[in-house]
């Protein structure tokens, strides 16, 4: 399985394989175009609430990590969807999180990773 973690903002590269947009809003400043998304999988993005709650308590890393975890299981079928297509080429998540170690993406590509299909 071949996942990796991209922002959004960064030039999309021959090397990103399927490229998928795993935020809820879409990038500010971004067009479409520039994207260059195969896919933009909002349902699997933290909730609003989630979302909006990490943003104001930020140093609750470990919070965020096990509430988005809970989440996550509600969408088992997208989820399989995307670890399976990371089974057979590469994957990039892509977010805009300016921090990239502490973003939604990141838990997804560790929960991508353990899913067993």
């Amino acid at each position: 399985m071949t996942i990796q973690l991209k922002r959004i903002y960064d030039d999309a590269s021959s090397d990103d394989g399927y490229r998928v947009l795993v935020d809820k809003l879409w990038p500010r400043g971004i067009s479409k175009d520039a994207a260059n998304l195969d896919e933009w999988i909002k349902d699997i993005a933290p909730s609003d609430e989630l979302r909006k709650w990490f943003h104001s308590n930020r140093s609750e890393w470990g919070e965020f990590r096990n509430r988005y975890l809970s989440e996550l299981k509600k969408h088992k079928e997208a989820l399989r969807d995307l670890a399976s297509k990371a089974s057979s080429e590469k994957v990039t998540l892509l977010y805009s999180s300016k921090d990239t170690e502490h973003n939604n993406a990141v838990v997804l590509k560790e929960y991508l990773e353990k899913l067993t299909l």
